[in-house]
């Protein structure tokens, strides 16, 4: 029976350290680690590798739930694929062992506590723009297109597929411009 860490932080200006030392301590054989947000399950290749890898009777172990999953969904997933190979999940630092029943209902009660501090986080930061584009503090992030050079190519006769491979843009993005813009689009030959 082998004991798998996974560790995991959401931006590359946080630190895996602390995690992957509490990892070891708890007598993890091997750990994984990656740097991808925990809101979604995609993209998240050692934590599937993690899965794929283990066997009957070995455990996943984490720090903490939100460590693994955001959403209770995405936590009921995990937890339905890990059981069905007999695999147990354990969390360090929180009463969660999935080879019990108590740690199994501890497990269900933190998961929706997490997929509601992410909802809440998100309600919160809505808010927190609404009322900074109220006050005209907030006014979007900055267009990553000139649109003065989209006009001066458009106006040449360029069109959209062109100027975008001139300005190293999406040609949605110019197309985008050129509607909200009213600038002639010409018509491909």
């Amino acid at each position: 029976m082998a004991t798998y860490g996974y560790a995991r932080v959401s931006s590359s200006s946080q630190s895996l350290a602390i995690q992957q030392e509490a990892l070891r301590i708890a007598g993890c054989d091997v750990i994984r680690s990656e740097t991808q947000t925990g809101t979604k399950l995609d993209g998240r290749t050692e934590l599937e590798t993690i899965m794929q890898f283990a066997r009957a009777g070995d455990s996943i172990t984490v720090t903490r739930i939100d460590r693994l999953a955001r959403s209770v969904g995405d936590l009921a997933a995990i937890v339905s694929r890990l059981e069905a190979k007999g695999v147990s999940l354990r969390v360090i630092e929180q009463p969660v062992d999935t080879s019990t029943a108590a740690g199994r209902c501890f497990l269900q009660m933190l998961g929706v506590f997490a997929e509601f501090e992410t909802a809440i986080r998100r309600e919160r930061q809505m808010e927190g723009v609404a009322k900074a584009k109220a006050e005209g503090v907030y006014k979007g992030r900055k267009s990553s297109i000139d649109a003065g050079r989209v006009k001066a190519l458009a106006s040449e006769g360029m069109g959209a597929t062109a100027i975008a491979k001139e300005l190293n843009v999406a040609r949605a993005s110019v197309y985008r411009l050129m509607n909200s813009s009213a600038l002639p689009r010409n018509k491909p030959a």
